[in-house]
């Protein structure tokens, strides 16, 4: 996604925005994290965390169209499952970070910093 397409289309609040945030949440490598406010400044859209954080609760709940979205790898700044209680189950979201080799203690990501994929350097 060019920087042009990405400040003409990614407008919070809009569909597109929802579905720019799911296209980013897509190339997160696995057994990598990124956060809202990642996501939210790689769109061009600083301020708009919590509307990403919509768009991933929303990528947990939905049909087909939303089940390739990894909303599992996007957690708050600090690395904490933040999201957790919007999956099938509270434990979900770490039991899909464990299986792709991510540690989680108490509900956050060990090793955060690491682990951290930030889109506004990795593409």
């Amino acid at each position: 996604m060019s920087q042009d397409a990405r400040t003409a289309t990614s407008r919070p609040g809009s569909g597109q925005f929802e579905q720019d945030v799911h296209a980013v949440a897509r190339l997160i490598p696995l057994g990598r994290v990124t956060s809202y406010g990642a996501i939210a400044r790689y769109l061009g859209a600083s301020k708009s965390s919590r509307m990403v954080g919509w768009a991933m609760n929303r990528a947990t709940i939905c049909g087909p169209e939303t089940a390739s979205v990894p909303a599992h790898r996007v957690v708050n700044r600090l690395g904490i499952l933040s999201g957790r209680l919007h999956f099938p189950t509270p434990t979900a979201m770490s039991e899909r970070l464990i299986a792709e080799g991510v540690q989680v203690k108490f509900d956050q990501v060990v090793d955060f910093d690491a682990r951290f994929w930030d889109p506004s350097t990795e593409l």
